[in-house]
């Protein structure tokens, strides 16, 4: 199902397209994310400003398609988004893989807590929870789970009193 897919690098040719990407993911239908708090054209804004010059940020295309963005910072899974018309066809495992290959020290990641499909996903991927936020720290305000992989710093299982 993925063997057409290429990955690399975000070029700038392509930050409305992965932005457009992860606006669609974010709000489709049945997504378990709370609503974005910042328009379609902010966050082709971010892409563009912020993703781009950071140099972390790949995407996945499909008949020369953009289907899928990850973005990495430091050893944080930061976004990971796949177009719902490409959702289950495992191209969201292939970019996981790729943020392993990149980072075979650890990586840690945040997803909301009403997201269960993304947390089943994960733990399929060998990431567990580490910790549950109130969601006071993310700009959604909305709770969130800690999760990792591999020897990552924060790996330490969660503690239940």
């Amino acid at each position: 199902m993925t063997d057409d897919l290429l990955v690399r690098p975000l070029e700038p040719s392509d930050t409305a397209e992965a932005a457009a990407v992860w606006w669609r993911s974010r709000h489709a239908d049945g997504a378990q994310l709370p609503p974005a708090i910042h328009t379609a054209e902010q966050v082709a804004g971010w892409f563009a400003d912020v993703l781009l010059p950071d140099g972390q940020t790949w995407v996945a295309l499909d008949a020369d398609r953009i289907v899928a963005v990850l973005t990495l910072d430091g050893d944080d899974l930061d976004q990971l988004y796949v177009a719902p018309e490409a959702a289950g066809r495992g191209i969201g495992s292939v970019l996981v893989d790729l943020a392993k290959d990149l980072r075979p020290g650890g990586l840690a990641l945040w997803t909301f807590q009403t997201n269960v499909r993304a947390q089943a996903f994960y733990r399929r991927h060998g990431f567990h929870e580490v910790r549950r936020t109130d969601g006071a720290a993310n700009e959604e305000h909305a709770p969130d789970v800690r999760m990792t992989w591999g020897d990552h710093p924060e790996s330490e299982p969660i503690r239940t009193s």
